[in-house]
This record gives C-alpha cells, sequence and structure tokens, in this order.
C-alpha cells in the first residue's frame, strides 16, 4: 500500500561492479549487439540493441531478460548466495542474522509446509463462517488487516499532502485481485482469456479448500462478481494520477454518517488508529462499498472474503496451493516456468525483511567510495538542471527562482540508510512459515500505524539497499539511489564519463526531473501539494505536457495497442528531461568537451548515447508487456529510447539524423520542456 506518488526507475544489474563472483566485464561499448544494418535515426534502441535482442533468449522461469526490473535477477542470486549462508550458520538468537536466516529456512522446508496443506488457514475461514452481520463483517476485515490479510480496505499512515511533515491516516480504492479495473471491463481476446484464468484459478483454490468442482465454480463466479461491482467504483490508473481529487481529508464524525454501514468509528477502532480525520483518497469507491455491503448477502460476501484469503496465502500454502497460483500467473504474464523455491524465498526474503538483508548486502558488496563519486556527478547535474531551467523560454523570472529553490532542497540518499529498520518485534521459527509471515506482516502494519499523528521520518526509505532501482518521492523532495544501481552498466569506476553520464547521469536527470513532472510540479520545496508557479507559466506547462502525452500515445508497441501517453506522461518527462540534463552535465566534463577522442570507433557524443540505449536493454514475452502497457506509469523500453532522441538535436548531431529517417522529427514537433 505504497503511495502511488513515487516515481521511479525499476532497474537491474547484468553484472556487479563490486562482486568478487562476477565475471570479467565487457566492453563498455558492446558492438557485438550492435546491428549495424539499422540506421540509428530509424529505431535507436534496434541499432544499439537489435543482434542481442534476436538472439536473447528469455529464461522458462521469466518473463523477460536484460536490463530494467529483469537485471534484478543476477542482484538476487547474490542475495540468495547470503541467504544459503546465513541459514546454515548458528545465529544468536534475535539478531538480523538469525531472523534473516531462519525466515529463508522456513520457506525453504517445503516438506513441512507441504504436510500442513491448508491447515494454516483453517482458523481464519471458520472466522469468516462466524461472521453474523455487516458489522461483524467489517470488524474481521479490520483484523485481517493488520496481520497482512487485505480486502477491501486501504489503509495506511504517511505523511499529508498539504503537511508533509506530519503523518496522517490515509485510505484507498482496495478490494480487486486483477492487476486494474480496467481488467474486469475490456472484452478483447487478451482480457477476456485473463478474466476467464483469473475465474478458474478461484474455483481451484475453493476445490483445494474442500469444494466439488462445481461448488468452486459457482463460488468463484460469486467473488468474481462482487470485485467486478466494486471495481466499478475503482478510479483508472490515469484518473489516478491527479494529485488535487485525491486528496480528500475528512473529519471521521462527517463519514461515520455518510457511510454507516462501513461504520468508521468502530473500524478505525478495530484497527487501532487513533484520529479524528482521514485523508479518503477515492470517496467514490468507499460511497459504493457501502452500498455493496447492504445490498450483496452476506453470504456472498463470505464467499467473497474466503476467495481473497485463499488468493493472498495461496503462495505460502502447500503445493497445490502454489501451483494453482502459478497457473494464473502463466496465463497474465506469459511465463513458462515456475521459479525455484530459492528464487521465491530470496524475493519473499528482500520484500518482507528487506533492511535486515540489507544490512548483509551492503556489508558484503557495497564500495563506499561509489557513494562519493555518483553524490559527485548528483551535484553537476543539479548544476546543469539550474543552468536549463535559467534558460528556458516559456517560464517567468519568478516561477525559474522557485524551481531552482527547490532544486537545491532535493534531499540526496546514496546507497543505504544512515538508520536501519528495527525488526525487534518479529518473531521467526526455523519450522513455522506461515506464522513467520504474520508476524512480519504485523510488525509492518504496526510500524505503519505508530507514524499517525507524528512527524515525518525523512530518513526512512521505500526501496531496499539491494534492489536496482531508484526514485523521487514528492512528499519528502528526496532522489534515492539504492546501493544496488551504482555498478555496471549504470556506473562504473573505469568507465568513461560518457558512458557513466549516459548510464547513472541518465538515472540521476530522470529522476530529478520527477521534482517538475506532471504530478511533481504540483509539490513545493518542502513537499507540500501548493502552487508555487504564476498562472501563466502551469498553462504553458501543461501545453508541453501534452505534448509528451501525445507523442507517446502515438507509438505501437503489440498489435492496436498503444502506449498510454496520459498514464507515462510523468515517467516519459522524466526520460526527456534526464537525457538533456545528463548530457549539459557530460558536457562541462574535459571528456565531453572533446569531439574527437574516439573508443571502439565512437566519438564521446556517440558514447553517451549508446549507453543510454545498453541501459533499456530488454526483451519481454508479449503477455506481460501487454500488461505492462496497461498497468506500469513506465513506457516499454524501446520507446524509453527512441521516445527521448528523437527529440534531442545533440543525438541528430551525433548519428547524421536527417529528414526521411522514420524517427526524425521537425524542430517544432520535438519536446522541450527543461
Amino acid at each position: 500500500m505504497n503511495k502511488v506518488l513515487y516515481t521511479c526507475l525499476f532497474l537491474g544489474c547484468l553484472g556487479a561492479c563490486n562482486n568478487p563472483d562476477s565475471p570479467a566485464k565487457k566492453s563498455f561499448v558492446d558492438v557485438n549487439g550492435i546491428d549495424s544494418s539499422i540506421k540509428p535515426g530509424d529505431n535507436f534502441f534496434r541499432y544499439v540493441n537489435g543482434r542481442w535482442y534476436d538472439t536473447a533468449k528469455i529464461a522458462d522461469d521469466q518473463t523477460g531478460v536484460g536490463s530494467y526490473s529483469f537485471m534484478n535477477i543476477p542482484q538476487k542470486q547474490l542475495l540468495q548466495h547470503i541467504l544459503d549462508s546465513v541459514a546454515q550458520t548458528q545465529n544468536a538468537a534475535g539478531s538480523i542474522d538469525q531472523k534473516v536466516g531462519d525466515f529463508y529456512a522456513s520457506g525453504m522446508d517445503t516438506t513441512t509446509i507441504n504436510q500442513r496443506g491448508y491447515e494454516p488457514i483453517r482458523p481464519i475461514l471458520a472466522r469468516i463462517d462466524a461472521i453474523s452481520d455487516v458489522p461483524s463483517l467489517v470488524k474481521f476485515v479490520a483484523s485481517e488487516l493488520k496481520t497482512g490479510n487485505y480486502s477491501f480496505i486501504g489503509f495506511r499512515g504517511s505523511s499529508d499532502d498539504k503537511n508533509s511533515g506530519f503523518n496522517i491516516a490515509h485510505v484507498n480504492q482496495a478490494g480487486i485481485g486483477l492487476p486494474d479495473r480496467d481488467y474486469y471491463f475490456k472484452t478483447d481476446s487478451s482480457t477476456l482469456a485473463i478474466q476467464q484464468g483469473y475465474e478458474k484459478y478461484i474455483g481451484t483454490l475453493f476445490q483445494l479448500t474442500g469444494s466439488n468442482p462445481a461448488d468452486g465454480a459457482k463460488q468463484a463466479e460469486v467473488a468474481y462478481g462482487i470485485e467486478k461491482q466494486i471495481a466499478a467504483a475503482h478510479k483508472t490508473n490515469i484518473e489516478i494520477r491527479d494529485v488535487h481529487t485525491n486528496y480528500n481529508k475528512v473529519a471521521i464524525s462527517s463519514i461515520d454518517k455518510a457511510q454507516p454501514n462501513i461504520g468508521w468509528t468502530a473500524l478505525l477502532a478495530d484497527l487501532d488508529a487513533k484520529t479524528d480525520s482521514i485523508d479518503m483518497a477515492q470517496p467514490g469507491y468507499y460511497d459504493k462499498l457501502n452500498v455493496l455491503l447492504k445490498s450483496v448477502p452476506l453470504n456472498d460476501w463470505k464467499t467473497y472474503l474466503k476467495a481473497r484469503t485463499l488468493e493472498n496465502y495461496a503462495t505460502a500454502l502447500s503445493a497445490p496451493f502454489v501451483s494453482a497460483s502459478f497457473e494464473f500467473t502463466k496465463v497474465l504474464s506469459g511465463q513458462a516456468k515456475e521459479k525455484s523455491r530459492g528464487q521465491i524465498m530470496t524475493d519473499n526474503v528482500d520484500r518482507l525483511l528487506g533492511q535486515a538483508l540489507g544490512q548483509l548486502y551492503v556489508k558484503r558488496y557495497f564500495d563506499e567510495d561509489a557513494k562519493k563519486r555518483v553524490l559527485d556527478l548528483v551535484n553537476n547535474l543539479q548544476k546543469a538542471f539550474e543552468n536549463r531551467i535559467r534558460h528556458v523560454d516559456w517560464m517567468s523570472d519568478s516561477t525559474k527562482q522557485k524551481a531552482i529553490e527547490k532544486l537545491y532542497a532535493i534531499t540526496k540518499k546514496i546507497g543505504y540508510p544512515d538508520k536501519w529498520r528495527d525488526y525487534g518485534n518479529v518473531q521467526i521459527e526455523r519450522t513455522k512459515y506461515f506464522e513467520n509471515l504474520l508476524s512480519i506482516a504485523k510488525n509492518e502494519y504496526q510500524f505503519q500505524l505508530a507514524k499517525l499523528n507524528k512527524p515525518v521520518d525523512r530518513t526512512e526509505w521505500v526501496a531496499t539497499p539491494s534492489t536496482v532501482t531508484a526514485y523521487y518521492n514528492p512528499n519528502f523532495n528526496e532522489i534515492v539511489f539504492p546501493a544496488g544501481i551504482l555498478q555496471f552498466p549504470y556506473f562504473d569506476f573505469s568507465a568513461d564519463d560518457a558512458i557513466n553520464y549516459g548510464g547513472i547521469g541518465m538515472v540521476i536527470g530522470h529522476e530529478m526531473t520527477h521534482a517538475f513532472d506532471d504530478q511533481g510540479a504540483q509539490y513545493d520545496k518542502d513537499g507540500n501539494v501548493k502552487n508555487w508557479w504564476t498562472k501563466e507559466d502551469y498553462e504553458k506547462f501543461r501545453v508541453k505536457t501534452k505534448q509528451v502525452i501525445d507523442l507517446y500515445s502515438s507509438f505501437t508497441v503489440l498489435d492496436t495497442v498503444h502506449i498510454k501517453g496520459a498514464l507515462t506522461v510523468g515517467e516519459n518527462a522524466a526520460d526527456n528531461g534526464g537525457i538533456a540534463i545528463a548530457y549539459d552535465a557530460f558536457k562541462m566534463t574535459s571528456e565531453g568537451q572533446d569531439s574527437t577522442g574516439k573508443i571502439n570507433g565512437f566519438t564521446p557524443d556517440q558514447r553517451f548515447f549508446l549507453s543510454i540505449a545498453r541501459i533499456w536493454r530488454v526483451k519481454t514475452r508479449d503477455a506481460f508487456l501487454r500488461m505492462y502497457v496497461n498497468t506500469n506509469p513506465h513506457s516499454p523500453a524501446m520507446w524509453r529510447v527512441n521516445g527521448p532522441v528523437m527529440s534531442r538535436p545533440e543525438f541528430y548531431r551525433a548519428f547524421n539524423v536527417q529528414p526521411g529517417d522514420s524517427n526524425y522529427k521537425p524542430e517544432d514537433q520535438r519536446i522541450k520542456i527543461w
């Protein structure tokens, strides 16, 4: 239930430059991946990556291969190596090593897990059977939320958008099992297959808990029908991008009267949440839920809650439940083979005890010198961005000054947290995987709950240190670069400036630009939703943002599937701005000012752009790509390369792009915000 406004680069690594087990690094300019039969101006992504793309094989247990999020795959191998080691060591009780190692071992003990079948959730299913009315229904939902069994209430504690230094209670739309509300209403063949696969999955889960096939199918139909009614009240993923309409701070006394079937006073008491107000991000959803709680028969609600419980815990139960879950995953993403148990548990430890595992990772693999060098790059890009702001021709001097103030107020977090997360209340036993999950979930809930009505802790990190990612948080006005991304191909001490500025430099510029994208621009330097623009300047900004939406909406991904320009506008604007800022910063270096020094036959400017195309080297399954376009705010990799470079005059000069080339754009059609 993280806030939707975290804007990030989901990335990964092919090889850790600080990993002693990594193979020798390849040339920084991968000439073997280049398809010289393609003109750079026709398709730069294919020019740089074409030969690699045509020969790359996607492993059966993966949905894609290459960089971007898929480059976390070898990173997870490093983590699994750590976990295998600590799980086989006698560790002091209560230590980080003990908790991480024993949790991993408990999940690897499939013999015990399989012997237990679905016994761990029998008490939960029995409590559902005991529900006698709507108040006890809502009480059950609240009780389960505190241990990670989520259904139709989305609750969290985090900063107030209009008072960013203070934490308040938030609720958001929830209650569905498909990736997005539109999956319940589209009628194309691909989506219909997913809908059918999902209902089949729910029916199978009911059969595994004792229902006959016919009854299981009926129960699945009931649960799916309720989800579809809930989904109808959801805002779309594009509507959720509207910062202002998704902030609705209301008094509990008011919504208690307006939505009596939910019973907010009792619900919040059951959640142990002491507050007299709440930010209801999507009030229309809770209005509809209030109606459904009375109009839907109680027994149907109980069937729905059983379905949600079975889905939430399917992968924590015996092999038949895990297999049923994966069968639906195959339909949804095209993944052909289930991941190994070691891979699954490594993902779980990183996701659930991420900062504990992160401490072990940093000790083994992180080079502190990388942190210092990347901070230098961040500072250089900050100067380059300031210069760009000062010279844009569409913004007034007063707005420019405020933009620069916000730019230099950005907090820079690099490597790992100054203060590690405390897992002291987590109880881990080596033979009780399911109970371990509940203990971790309970601790997470208490961690979030403890924030309520208190000042924001701006030292907090969202991402784990080992994850190859980066993000901008508008409420904190911060950019974050975990240790995981500070390695090849994004960053390496031995790489020339062109490669590093085209790699990690582009990432840095991307995250900085998020402070001024369609959402970030609505937050001031302190992280509050507050207008700091003149009316005229903001209208000009909106016109330029619309240009980004229109361009990317014209890109066809699969068949007739287009990029959702309005969903991806923030990330696309950040890609365009990130490249421009990184290039300017690169030109501040002595190498950037040298137009003749070639490596592998390429000039510094050419290597800069080659590096950008190289870090987006990705190949995915079509089913995954279709889901990605429907739900992800980032454009697919090819368009993260071709989209921005077709607006960069430096790229045109570097590769002699001419009218008639497929991706050539006349100057008045090129995107230039910053």
